[in-house]
């Protein structure tokens, strides 16, 4: 029996304020790349509670979701390592608060920098990613579903456990 296919499930904050976008500037195994804030969901978490987390860790900002902006599916491949991942990435948009002083950014991370959807369009080379773009595209084309569209069960916290009787 061939093994389960099992996607990387991601979470992206897509973050905007007078036209511009919060992006990351990240130390990648392909070299500086740009990214939304964005990382892995974590095991208990829901999708909010997740692109929550990872703004903060790469922002050093309070996010608040307030609607999703898609999900989305990608493949990348890395040969040289022998890596074949799919992602499912929720993106959402919401609001942002000030940097925090006193909070590094997460390991990796080199600096955030806000910029027009024309600059990231110019600067597709240095994407992590093809839905760096395609998240914000979708949002400045006006993009929002309501948070609840995404269902978290409170069987992530308490698994169920079903009984042998």
């Amino acid at each position: 029996m061939p093994a389960r296919w099992s996607p990387s499930v991601t979470v992206a904050a897509i973050i905007e304020r007078d036209g511009r976008y919060l992006l990351v500037e990240e130390e990648t195994p392909e070299g500086l790349r740009l990214n939304n804030p964005a990382g892995h969901l974590d095991p208990g978490e829901s999708p909010q509670q997740g692109v929550a987390r990872e703004a903060l860790e790469e922002t050093a900002r309070v996010f608040v979701p307030e609607h999703l902006v898609g999900v989305y599916l990608s493949r990348f491949q890395r040969p040289a390592r022998g890596e074949d991942v799919t992602y499912v990435r929720f993106a959402f948009g919401g609001a942002v608060g000030e940097p925090d002083p006193t909070r590094a950014l997460d390991e990796g991370i080199v600096r955030t920098l806000w910029m027009t959807p024309a600059e990231v369009r110019a600067s597709q080379a240095r994407h992590r990613s093809a839905l760096v773009l395609r998240c914000i595209e979708d949002h400045a084309a006006g993009r929002r579903f309501p948070l609840d569209l995404v269902h978290a069960d409170p069987s992530l916290v308490t698994p169920e456990i079903k009984s042998g009787t």
